[in-house]
């Protein structure tokens, strides 16, 4: 059929790529580590996530998950998020700002900010959207943000949206902190926003002396206690419990998809701070709220953390038998202090070939890589359940020292 057109009228060629397409088909770097056989990433899970799961019909250890308290499959958090369900339906069809506030959530606030020791607090859809939309609306063009240079990437973004002065300092290096700290204004707002737990390396920040320095510059500390929550201080109050410095730290940020099992994620601050945030935090206010399912399953799990304060000891002995065994085996594990433990690779191709191969023996960990770390520190993330068992660790050190023997990682 002939087709007739303006003369002067662009008809595309459809067979042509246009810009955008043509300029990331060139991206292939996944598709070569397909070809070699050794992608690591989107493996299939079929059922709960426990210390033992199921992928393509067979048993594998699973040593991937941030599910600290072990907490992922318990049948009453199942059966908080399915009642909560059944009486609010499956979403809130809307923002917390509008028609998208229940009960549940302004219950679930008073409990967290009860729990970590501040006045009040706000739930998130997730965690990412509390770093980077709490962090965003905090400060103006005349102040300053202070971070860690190993921060969490939803920390980055945070201050990236921000139209204040950006400052990074070397990792957990307080003498290169204080060095930031002078250039600042001493008239402006100078926040510091620091992950507790670092979750690549398991290291922590060095609270005690940030606190010093805050008081020395008149600045503001925020905490992310995403990996923190349900492992460190009384109950599973976090980093800033733990150190004894809840009230010298200004705004403490957790998470429910780790120790909570659960989606989500909160900041707590006096009065003064979450009234600002409430009003002027574009990922709180645009954002559709948690469902109620999320939101019900967070509150039971932190119930259930409270009640059941041998969860909390069941994985610090986990975690010190660990971290014995990987020592004794010879693997380059870090400053680690938590159920994080990370096992250096410094090589992106052999990290990769690590994670196959253990998942070839029934081994289930996660490949680090840039950006997550520098580029000559790659390696492969453990983490620990409070429910594992010292034989699943035996299994996967032994399995892993013969992986990384093989590759002459390790001696």
């Amino acid at each position: 059929m002939q087709r007739f057109c303006n003369k002067n009228l662009y008809i595309p060629n459809n067979n042509r790529m246009g810009l955008l397409q043509d300029k990331l088909a060139r991206y292939d770097l996944p598709q070569k580590f397909m070809e070699a056989g050794v992608y690591p990433y989107f493996r299939e899970i079929e059922g709960k996530q426990g210390t033992e799961v199921m992928m393509g019909g067979h048993r594998v250890l699973m040593f991937g998950s941030n599910a600290y308290t072990g907490l992922t499959g318990d049948e009453r958090i199942i059966e908080a998020g399915i009642a909560a369900m059944r009486k609010y339906g499956s979403g809130c069809a809307g923002s917390r700002f509008l028609n998208g506030t229940l009960d549940l959530h302004t219950q679930l606030e008073r409990e967290l900010a009860e729990f970590v020791g501040k006045d009040e607090a706000l739930c998130f859809s997730t965690g990412f959207t509390v770093n980077s939309g709490v962090i965003a609306c905090l400060t103006d063009r005349n102040d300053y943000i202070i971070c860690d240079d190993r921060d969490h990437a939803s920390i980055v973004d945070g201050r990236r949206l921000s139209f204040s002065q950006n400052l990074k300092y070397k990792h957990n290096d307080m003498a290169d902190l204080e060095k930031q700290l002078q250039k600042c204004n001493p008239d402006s707002v100078k926040l510091i926003v620091v992950d507790g737990v670092f979750s690549m390396e398991g290291d922590l920040c060095n609270l005690p002396e940030i606190v010093r320095l805050k008081h020395k510059y008149n600045a503001t500390i925020m905490v992310d206690e995403a990996h923190g929550l349900g492992v460190f201080g009384r109950n599973g109050r976090g980093v800033c419990d733990h150190f004894g410095l809840t009230n010298e730290v200004d705004l403490i940020m957790g998470t429910f998809s780790k120790s909570l099992a659960s989606i989500g994620g909160f900041i707590a601050a006096d009065k003064s701070i979450i009234n600002w945030i409430r009003h002027n935090c574009r990922t709180y206010i645009f954002s559709a709220s948690n469902t109620p399912a999320a939101t019900a399953s967070a509150l039971e799990a932190l119930h259930i953390l409270q009640q059941e304060p041998e969860r909390i000891a069941n994985l610090w002995d986990i975690t010190n038998y660990a971290l014995k065994r990987f020592r004794e085996e010879g693997f380059e594990i870090g400053e680690t202090e938590s159920p994080i433990i990370p096992l250096y690779v410094h090589d992106t191709d052999k990290t990769f070939l690590v994670t196959k191969l253990a998942f070839d023996e029934g081994v289930f960990i996660n490949p680090v890589i840039p950006p997550a770390c520098a580029p000559q520190d790659t390696l492969v993330r453990v983490a620990l359940m409070s429910n594992h068992t010292k034989e699943q660790i035996d299994e996967a050190v032994e399995k892993l020292a013969k992986i990384f023997r093989q590759l002459e990682i390790i001696k």
